[in-house]
C-alpha cells in the first residue's frame, strides 16, 4: 500500500527529481477564457463521459488490471507492464515519499497492486479507476488524454511531467482491448471471429488506432495490410477548420464521435452521412449515425474541451535539433521551388473547403480518403512535428522520415530539387 501521509512534500519532490510546471504541449492562448480552459483541461485529462459502461461492464478491463489476486482475472498489469503498453504515469500526482522509494527501488513494480494504487492517485494518464470503499478497484473508464498526451520521462521512461496535446506514439491500442476476456461483442459487430479480431488488434501496433472501423467495418487495406492511422497530435488546431486526416469536420464534431463512438462515453451524436448501408454498414446496423442517451455526459462539455484544446499552442523543437543556416535556406525552398506554401498556408488551412486535397494531389492511394464522407485529405498543420515524428508521417506512417516526405513529394510533383534543396528544406521542416 502506498502511504500518502506525506502528500505536503510533494513539492520537496519537484525539487529534488526535477519536476516542473511548464507545459511543454506549449504555452496556453492568452485569449482564451481562462474558466473555460481549465474547466477543459479537466475534461480533457479525467472525463471518461460515462465510458466504464463499456471498458469495465462490457470488457471487463478493470478485471484484467487487477488481476486474480485482487478480485479481477489473469496475472493483471503490473506498473511495468502498463508502462510496456505505453500508459504514462504523471509524475505531479506521485507523493514524495512513494517518489523516494520508487527511486530507491523500494516499489514492486511487477505487483499489479502497485498500479492499482497508482490508479487511486489519478496518476496513469488518461485512465481513471472508481473504487469501493473498501479500496477494491469497481471500474476504469478512459479519458481524452490516454490517447492526446504523453510525459516528458522526467522522472523515468514512461513517469514524468504531461504534455497534453503529444500523441502518445508508444500506446498499443490494439494490445489493451485485447486484455478483455469478452471479446465476442465487439467481433459479432464486426461479423467476424473472435481470432480473427485480435489479430487485428494486434496487427495495429504502438501509436496506431483504426478510429473508423466500427462504423465501416473495414479492418484490413485492398493490399490485406492491417488498417490502422498513427494517434494524431491535439496542439496547434485553434485556426485549423478540420482536424483529422481526412476532414471529417471540426474539432467539436470529432471530439463528439470520439466521445460517443470511440472511447463509448454516454452522450448523443448525431451524423446523417454515416446512415449509408453501403459506406458505413456497421453505423447503419447499429444506429451510430444517430445516438441519444439521457443524461447525455458529453455534449454540454465540448465548448470547454475546444477551448482547452485549442488554447495549447505549437511546441519548439528542442535546441540543436536541427541545422539553422540550412533552415533558413530551406524556407525559401518551401515558400519558392517547393511549392508547399500553396497548401501549408494559414489562409488554407482556416478555411474548409481549401484544407482539403485529392489522393492525386498528393500522390498516394485513396483508400483512407474514400472511408471519410469527404473523399479527400485534410492537409496536415506543420508546427511541432519533431513531437509527432515518433511512427513515421502521413496518416499511416508509411513515411519514415521527413527526408521521406520530401523525397516523395520531389518525385510524385516533380518538383526536380537537387539534393542540398532538399536536405534544407528537412531542416525548415525539422525547426517548424
Amino acid at each position: 500500500m502506498i502511504n500518502k501521509k506525506n502528500l505536503i512534500l510533494l513539492a520537496v519532490a519537484i525539487v529534488i527529481f526535477g519536476f516542473t510546471k511548464c507545459n511543454k504541449g506549449g504555452v496556453h492562448d492568452p485569449d482564451a477564457d481562462p474558466t473555460q480552459v481549465s474547466t477543459g483541461k479537466n475534461i480533457f485529462r479525467f472525463d471518461t463521459f460515462g465510458d466504464e459502461a463499456f471498458w469495465s461492464d462490457l470488457l471487463h478491463i478493470d478485471k484484467a488490471i487487477a488481476g486474480a489476486a485482487n478480485g479481477g482475472f489473469g496475472p493483471g498489469v503490473s506498473p511495468r507492464t502498463a508502462l510496456a503498453v505505453g500508459l504514462k504515469v504523471d509524475a505531479a500526482a506521485i507523493p514524495a515519499d512513494l517518489a523516494a522509494d520508487i527511486r530507491a527501488g523500494k516499489v514492486n513494480l511487477d505487483d499489479p497492486a502497485t498500479t492499482l494504487a497508482l490508479l487511486k492517485l489519478n496518476a496513469v494518464v488518461g485512465v481513471k479507476g472508481t473504487f469501493t470503499d473498501a479500496g477494491s478497484l469497481k471500474a476504469i473508464g478512459i479519458t481524452c488524454a490516454v490517447c492526446h498526451s504523453t510525459v516528458d520521462n522526467a522522472f523515468s521512461a514512461g513517469i514524468g511531467n504531461r504534455l497534453d496535446g503529444w500523441p502518445n506514439r508508444d500506446l498499443n491500442v490494439g494490445t489493451i482491448i485485447s486484455l478483455t476476456d469478452n471479446a465476442k461483442p465487439i467481433a459479432d459487430m464486426l461479423h467476424v471471429s473472435e481470432p480473427t479480431l485480435r489479430t487485428v488488434l494486434a496487427g495495429w501496433g504502438p501509436g496506431k488506432f483504426n478510429a473508423v472501423l466500427m462504423v465501416d467495418g473495414k479492418a484490413t487495406k485492398p493490399d490485406g495490410s492491417i488498417a490502422a492511422n498513427l494517434i494524431p497530435a491535439a496542439f496547434g488546431l485553434k485556426d485549423v477548420a478540420l482536424t483529422t486526416y481526412t476532414g471529417w469536420g471540426d474539432i467539436s464534431y470529432w471530439n463528439s464521435f470520439v466521445a460517443n463512438l470511440e472511447m463509448h462515453g454516454k452522450g448523443n451524436f448525431s451524423d446523417p452521412r454515416l446512415n449509408d448501408p453501403v459506406k458505413y454498414p456497421i453505423a447503419v446496423e447499429n444506429g451510430l449515425y444517430n445516438v441519444t442517451n439521457s443524461p447525455d455526459l458529453i455534449t454540454s462539455k465540448l465548448p470547454a474541451l475546444r477551448a482547452y484544446q485549442h488554447s495549447i499552442t505549437v511546441p519548439k523543437p528542442p535546441p540543436g535539433s536541427y541545422n539553422g543556416y540550412a533552415a533558413n535556406r530551406g524556407k525559401g525552398v518551401f515558400m519558392g521551388k517547393a511549392k508547399c506554401a500553396s497548401c501549408h498556408s494559414d489562409q488554407q488551412l482556416r478555411n474548409a473547403n481549401k484544407i482539403l486535397r485529392s489522393a492525386e494531389e498528393i500522390g498516394i492511394d485513396d483508400f483512407e480518403a474514400k472511408r471519410s464522407p469527404t473523399g479527400k485529405y485534410r492537409t496536415t498543420p506543420l508546427g511541432g512535428l519533431f513531437a509527432r515524428a515518433k511512427g513515421g508521417f502521413y496518416h499511416d506512417g508509411r513515411y519514415a522520415t521527413l527526408a521521406d516526405v520530401v523525397n516523395h513529394y520531389n518525385t510524385a510533383l516533380h518538383l526536380n530539387l537537387t539534393s542540398g534543396e532538399m536536405s534544407d528544406l528537412t531542416e525548415y521542416l525539422k525547426s517548424l
